[in-house]
């Protein structure tokens, strides 16, 4: 029986995170998730309770997977970049749910602001031992990354597809994938110092 609960929740998270990727929160129908899952609506309610708590364990699941996916590197945030360009060029849904979240309710949880704490917290060890550029706040570098490594799949058109939604060919997200590492390479690169008068 556990392994029969085990295999109707992974269903339903996996159909609510697509019915959420769709229609936000306020959109979403729990029969529509139910009956994708093939499972009863109300089970949705067992285990996971409203609709809010569904959305939510969907978001911290996909954010849990997308952390162990792409392991934070504050010593090469260029490669961070381009992993986390990777990771959402395969799941385009992931921006679409983040999206809907900022939307329909705006704000951090506590988990989400803690992780980006200790990650501005390598930043600025890195900063301190010369091998991230000083100059620009540790906070507006991670910033600056994760805007950079999520700007192709925000852009008008739809993520990872071309204006008349055909997904982008293998050389194309290549390019745009170089394009984000090289900006981020250039914004972190440590300046020399210049010569002393």
């Amino acid at each position: 029986m556990a392994r029969d609960s085990s295999a109707t929740k992974a269903r339903l998270l996996d159909a609510a995170l697509s019915e959420f990727a769709e229609y936000g929160i306020a959109g979403a129908r729990v029969d529509r998730i139910a009956e994708t899952a093939g499972a009863n609506k109300r089970l949705i309610y067992v285990y996971f309770g409203n609709k809010e708590q569904l959305f939510d364990v969907v978001l911290q699941k996909a954010m849990e997977q997308g952390a162990e996916s792409v392991p934070f590197e504050a010593c090469d945030l260029p490669g961070y970049a381009g992993a986390i360009f990777d990771h959402l060029a395969d799941r385009p849904e992931l921006m679409r749910l983040v999206a809907w979240k900022q939307l329909e309710r705006p704000g951090t949880s506590a988990a989400g602001a803690e992780a980006y704490r200790r990650k501005v917290a390598a930043v600025t060890a890195e900063q301190e031992a010369g091998r991230l550029d000083a100059g620009i706040d540790p906070a507006d570098i991670l910033t600056l990354v994760l805007s950079l490594a999520q700007s192709w799949f925000a852009a008008p058109g739809g993520p990872a597809v071309d204006a008349d939604g055909t997904a982008w060919q293998r050389a194309r997200r290549e390019r745009y994938r170089a394009a984000v590492v090289s900006a981020v390479a250039r914004i972190v690169a440590v300046t020399p110092a210049g010569p002393r008068a």
